[in-house]
């Protein structure tokens, strides 16, 4: 079937920037990636992915991480590996 129905929305433009930052890396278009997830949710019949607000920690973390915050680094791949 021919692709002729079109999506307008307005989103926050930081969070537009960063999502074509790795969609770009990916090598997909943001409308390609809003026609996968589309897809998905017809597949699913809903929410393709568990929607939850995190806990204080889950968000500290994240923020944290974000900032470059407490990150572990590794020389190889190897030193991820518990031995």
């Amino acid at each position: 079937m021919g692709k002729t129905a079109t999506i307008q929305t307005r989103i926050n433009p930081e969070v537009k920037a960063k999502a074509q930052k790795i969609l770009d890396t990916l090598n997909i278009s943001m409308s390609e990636a809003i026609s996968v997830f589309l897809t998905q949710v017809t597949l699913h019949k809903g929410i393709p992915f568990d929607i939850r607000i995190p806990n204080e920690l889950t968000e500290k973390t994240l923020k944290d991480a974000e900032d470059g915050i407490e990150l572990h680094g590794v020389e190889n791949t190897d030193d991820l590996i518990v031995k």
